[in-house]
């Protein structure tokens, strides 16, 4: 047990409760920080991306610095916890290269700012860390970017020759012990007194961050078939989270702390751009043209079909949604053609009939990705002039777009995978994190205020996520490692201070 005089920022800290305005004073008292129940003298940390400081599109050196274990770690310094070793990338821009190609990109950075919205674009500098310099000794993170639930208990996931057949990860081919070994195993070599275990999100976010083109393999526990962009089967995500609780157990890990995942739709990668950015003045003289030629004569084929409500005119007072492609509707192809034809033509009919027998106008309940806003209204290619502009003429397409039945498919999803990561938490008698609920909070209408610095989930004015709008900035990791630290002091009678978000680095403006 330790004794440090700390201000009372740090005890109102301690008893923070989030959604509130908080003030400070600066008088000054003696707060005993205790380890209670717990042994923080060899931390471990396991899990994926978010664990291991990725930010801005990759992971460098100053993410990694502000990664939510290692803020953690800082604290528990305070209650006989030792130095938190990461392995640590070679310089502060991003990236990997393997055998002199570049396999991974650089971070994002703001460039400049157009009509208030940023440009962003990849850091224009060669990478320098090398997948097969190998890192080994003390290690304390084990955050694999990438790594789904089964990948921390898969043995070969660290294996050099399994990057060019995807088998294997290179930011954990750089730490593995060797060809065979998995993350878990590799972690329990460590000896961790105390642990913390948060995965689960790339099980579901790869298949929505790609507008549903994978495959829901709920029902099919074999995740040897499962392809990248797939959503995992529930059971598999319990099962491989269990296998690694299990295999820390055995180490003489018994302590630490798990997390639940928050709905990924709920991040800014899902949210910044509206369904309906198509304004007056960015449509301009094209509206009366695109009434007449295109959506006119479709709303009217489609009215006679039944199916009217899937377009409607566009309008010259009011923003109106983008046009995509819903692969569930039924598709009117032929209708299309045959009512067109008497009018236009059938070489003209045909295309009609291609482009738009799937086609409708989005809704509020459909999300439109970040990556897509770059798309919009840019021409697609092999499509007739007139007919080739994306979201406006033409519908994006299932990569641009999650749409509402997609999007209901990866809550279930999480559900499940919460549902399961709660219930091993009480049976493994673990501090559980409740990082769903968390997001909902930055979600609100008042978002999250700490020493009168709100934060909210909104892309880049939110202060929370950073440039990819899928990973925090440290501000954002600051505000998770405290939910972190009071599960932790609830569940083992610690007292372990919060840190101040404030203190850490936010979007990076040039």
């Amino acid at each position: 047990m330790k004794k440090f005089i700390i201000s009372t920022f740090a005890i109102s800290a301690l008893l923070f409760t989030t959604g509130c305005e908080d003030e400070f004073d600066n008088d000054v008292n003696d707060v005993v920080v205790t380890k209670g129940e717990a042994d923080f003298s060899n931390y471990i940390s396991i899990g994926n991306s978010l664990t291991s400081g990725y930010r801005d599109g990759a992971l460098y050196q100053d993410g990694q610095n502000e990664s939510y274990p290692n803020i953690i770690a800082g604290q528990m310094k305070l209650a006989g916890g030792n130095d938190f070793v990461q392995p640590l990338m070679a310089d502060n821009n991003g990236g990997l290269v393997l055998l002199g190609n570049t396999i991974q990109g650089t971070k994002l950075y703001i460039k400049s700012f157009t009509n208030g919205s940023p440009d962003i674009a990849n850091v224009s500098a060669t990478p320098t860390t090398n997948v097969l310099t190998k890192i080994t000794g003390k290690l304390n993170n084990f955050g694999v970017p990438g790594a789904k639930s089964f990948h921390l208990v898969a043995p070969g996931y660290g294996n050099t020759s399994g990057i060019l057949l995807g088998t294997a990860n290179p930011y954990y081919v750089r730490f593995s012990t060797s060809a065979t070994s998995t993350v878990v195993d590799d972690a329990v070599l460590q000896k961790p007194t105390f642990f913390s275990y948060w995965i689960g999100n790339n099980d579901v976010l790869s298949y929505a961050t790609t507008g549903g083109s994978g495959i829901n393999q709920t029902g099919n526990t074999n995740a040897a078939v499962y392809g990248a962009n797939d959503i995992s089967d529930p059971n598999v995500v319990a099962g491989a989270i269990k296998a690694g609780l299990d295999k820390l157990k055995a180490g003489g890990a018994t302590k630490g702390v798990i997390a639940n995942i928050p709905y990924v739709t709920s991040i800014p990668f899902f949210t910044t751009v509206p369904y309906n950015p198509l304004t007056p003045t960015l449509l301009g003289s094209n509206i009366t043209a695109l009434n007449t030629n295109i959506y006119g004569p479709l709303k009217q084929v489609l009215t006679a079909l039944g199916a009217g409500s899937r377009l409607n005119l566009l309008s010259a007072t009011s923003a109106n949604p983008v046009l995509i492609k819903d692969a569930t509707l039924t598709d009117y192809n032929d209708q299309i053609r045959a009512a067109l034809t008497p009018a236009i033509g059938l070489a003209a009919a045909t295309a009609y009939g291609q482009i738009y027998g799937q086609a409708r106008q989005a809704t509020a309940d459909d999300f439109v990705l970040l990556t897509t806003r770059a798309v919009i209204g840019t021409t697609a290619t092999g499509v007739p002039a007139g007919l080739n502009v994306y979201g406006i003429s033409y519908p994006l397409q299932n990569q641009h777009i999650l749409t509402k039945t997609e999007a209901a498919t990866v809550k279930t999803a999480v559900d499940a995978y919460n549902s399961s990561i709660k219930g091993l938490a009480d049976a493994y008698g673990l501090a559980f994190v409740d990082a769903n609920k968390k997001m909902v909070e930055l979600n609100g209408q008042s978002g999250i205020s700490w020493d009168g610095v709100k934060y909210s989930a909104k892309f880049v004015t939110g202060g929370t996520f950073s440039l990819d709008g899928v990973h925090l900035t440290g501000r954002g990791y600051a505000l998770i490692a405290n939910e972190f630290i009071k599960a932790i002091n609830d569940k083992y009678k610690s007292t372990l201070p919060q840190v101040n978000p404030n203190n850490y680095s936010g979007v990076k403006f040039p």
